[in-house]
């Protein structure tokens, strides 16, 4: 028998603050550089008669504290109109030992906190030192999580945000004193710092629009068939992933760029930022360099953020303890 630890998203919430989760991710990410953490590209199931499709995504950690997690998460990209969030699942982690569960957590709670940190931690390695200004594409669960994260490693003094539905934007603004633009165009012209956080199949940031040494953080489009950024844009910017493997697999501004011929290939990615926290790469060369970080979740941040969460709520007593 199992006693297993049950955390919804609030409790997710309160126990993984961004901070925390943040250096969680650096040092996951350094371990995948160095080859000691395993995970499979996801596997993705896409049913013709569903609006939605559901990944699966394994990870193990071995040494002295072995670890299995495992994400199950369906998205459906009509949620938000819901009113909910577009992720619904389960991360779930298990003894490395015995393969016995230990805890059920909320992912959508973890898949939002454990994004954004990773492109705090993209920008504290990557963004000039100096950004003060951001711009965020988006209004839904991954751009409010990113306002907090950005603050959290740069000290912005103008922050704009852009939605096509500006009662959103408004009130995502509102909350977070910033500001809103009535067009993309105009949120990311002089934008140290650009997030794109959007469910759009089609290009919303252009690189006619970017400022020299600017950073940008891609997050929304995670398919083949989506894409946030223009083909010269990902030709301009200094390329930077959390897996080479998934952006060869499943970014689809890379694909379209390489057929398209304005990039060579897997030679057009400069590192993972795992090679970069870990020392192994450097990152931005510099003052005007472009550069872009181009994320599509990892297993093994899923993995990590779990834990620390977990770590975090049993210290406090949070969340439901079951028998399985």
């Amino acid at each position: 028998m199992a006693i297993v630890l049950v955390l919804g998203r609030d409790e997710v919430a309160e126990a993984l603050p961004m901070a925390e989760c943040i250096e969680a991710m650096a040092d996951v990410l350094a371990a995948h550089a160095r080859k000691e953490v395993h995970q499979p590209l996801r596997s993705v199931t896409m049913p013709e008669a569903s609006d939605g499709f559901m990944g699966l995504m394994p990870a193990h950690r071995g040494g002295e504290h072995p670890l299995f997690g495992l994400k199950a998460v369906c998205i459906f990209p009509g949620n938000p109109a819901r009113g909910l969030d577009a992720h619904q699942g389960t991360v779930t982690l298990f003894d490395g030992t015995t393969g016995r569960p230990t805890a059920i957590l909320d992912a959508s709670g973890i898949t939002a906190i454990r994004t954004a940190a990773v492109s705090a931690l993209a920008t504290r390695l990557l963004a000039a030192d100096d950004a003060r200004e951001l711009a965020i594409l988006g209004s839904g669960v991954q751009a409010e999580a990113h306002l907090g994260a950005m603050r959290a490693v740069r000290d912005f003094e103008r922050v704009r945000i852009y939605s096509p539905t500006r009662e959103h934007a408004a009130r995502l603004a509102e909350h977070a004193g910033a500001a809103v633009a009535d067009s993309a165009e105009l949120a990311v012209r002089g934008a140290d710092v650009v997030v794109t956080a959007t469910n759009s199949r089609e290009p919303v940031l252009r690189r006619d629009w970017l400022a020299p040494g600017a950073h940008v953080n891609a997050v929304g489009a995670s398919a083949p068939t989506s894409r946030e950024l223009d083909t010269a844009t990902v030709a301009a910017c200094s390329l930077f992933v959390d897996s080479r493997e998934s952006v060869l697999n499943e970014a689809g501004e890379y694909q379209l760029a390489v057929r398209e011929g304005a990039i060579e290939g897997p030679g057009h990615i400069r590192a993972e930022l795992g090679e970069v926290a870990a020392g192994m790469h450097p990152g931005r060369t510099g003052s005007e360099e472009l550069t872009l970080f181009r994320s599509l979740g990892l297993a093994i941040e899923d993995m990590a953020a779990a834990e620390r969460a977990v770590e975090n709520a049993r210290s406090r007593g949070a969340g439901v303890e079951v028998e399985l």
